[in-house]
């Protein structure tokens, strides 16, 4: 019989559990309800409006309520991402079961603005906002939506003094960690939850992987500048794998038969791609702490080749292959097409102990108070 009753209030349906915010709630959800939580799950979302036999397998309850995208909230002295986000159901909801209260970031928060709550109330942080959306408006092209991305950021920056509020807060990287320890003692990193199981995946693969969702900015601009350094890597295969960006990649690669598209339909096309990669490319252009495309590439591929923006966890980051500029992505990519990857027994050593979704999972257990 499950216990331990908890709100759980997420940006978005976590499933199906296809991009790097949701993904986390969804295993978390999992992990917490394996180690006896009984969650009350209460979800904001735009199109995602079935509750899954997946998620009611783990919950009590779901709880959906529709964004409210009026345009007119662009005006609001609050970041439109957190005032898009309120129902007055969600406050009535909550008032039913007495319970702590676990916000999937800064974006879940408006609630906190409307009504004063008597729970006990943590804050998963997903990103330092205000860094994100400036990294947004930045690498973006359309006008309308830099514009929106920098006067988000610039309200982030004030939103987010709210955050020594909380009773605690669990960072997803070491980089949020430090920020949020500059404003409240009350913050503890739990890396990210994913999902993966050990694998075993040693010597030569086919080719060099990217994967990503090409309607982002930061991505698009990683997907051209691969492009660019396999022009220069013309022995060797890269593939581009996203569920959407076929136009963009065949565009930029028209005359390079060496680098591919590949459309996603599902996670098993996905896996089978990790399976047979050699070498996992994968940068950004924007510091936000850990990416999840490289813990997944961690327990699912050979070899990680990344820059610094895409992990801050040390024990993490020396499972990888560095690189930060194009001359180095070359090099490194020319010497790694030739080495054989030995390297599952160490790897899985590290990935056991820092990224177990059920020990992390006890973490917040120990942390809310439920443990006995």
């Amino acid at each position: 019989m499950q216990t331990k009753p908890i709100h759980i209030i997420s940006f978005e349906n976590p499933f199906p559990p296809d991009f790097g915010g949701v993904i986390d709630v969804f295993f978390k959800v999992k992990a917490l309800h394996e180690i006896g939580f009984t969650i009350y799950l209460h979800c904001f979302y735009q199109d995602r409006n079935v509750v899954s036999d997946e998620l009611k397998a783990i919950t009590e309850r779901v709880f959906l309520y529709k964004k409210n995208r009026n345009p007119f909230f662009l005006f609001s002295k609050f970041p439109f991402p957190v005032v898009c986000r309120f129902r007055d159901e969600l406050t009535r909801n909550i008032a039913t079961i007495d319970a702590p209260i676990l916000f999937e970031g800064l974006h879940t928060t408006m609630i906190l603005q409307k009504t004063n709550l008597a729970n006990k109330k943590f804050l998963r942080l997903h990103n330092i906002e205000s860094n994100f959306y400036a990294g947004m408006s930045k690498n973006e092209t359309n006008y309308f939506k830099k514009i929106a991305y920098h006067f988000a950021s610039k309200k982030f920056i004030e939103y987010q003094k709210t955050i020594p509020n909380f009773d605690h807060t669990f960072s997803l990287s070491c980089f949020e960690n430090d920020i949020v320890k500059s404003m409240t003692d009350s913050v503890s990193y739990i890396p990210v939850f994913h999902g993966n199981s050990i694998k075993n995946i040693d010597g030569f693969g086919k080719y060099a992987l990217y994967h990503g969702d090409l309607r982002l900015a930061d991505n698009k601009k990683v997907a051209k500048f691969l492009i660019k350094i396999f022009n220069k890597i013309s022995d060797y295969q890269l593939i581009i794998a996203s569920s959407n960006g076929k136009k963009l990649v065949e565009k930029k690669s028209k005359n390079q038969s060496n680098v591919t598209f590949f459309e996603l339909q599902n996670e098993a096309q996905l896996d089978n791609l990790f399976l047979n990669a050699h070498i996992n490319v994968m940068l950004s252009f924007q510091k936000s702490g850990t990416k999840l495309k490289v813990i997944n590439a961690l327990f699912k591929s050979r070899f990680c080749l990344i820059n610094h923006n895409m992990v801050d966890d040390e024990q993490v980051l020396n499972l990888c292959e560095l690189a930060n500029s194009k001359e180095e992505f070359i090099s490194k990519i020319n010497q790694l097409k030739l080495k054989s990857f030995q390297e599952s027994e160490r790897r899985n050593l590290v990935l056991e102990s820092v990224l177990s979704d059920i020990d992390n999972a006890k973490k917040i257990e120990k942390i809310i108070g439920y443990e006995i």
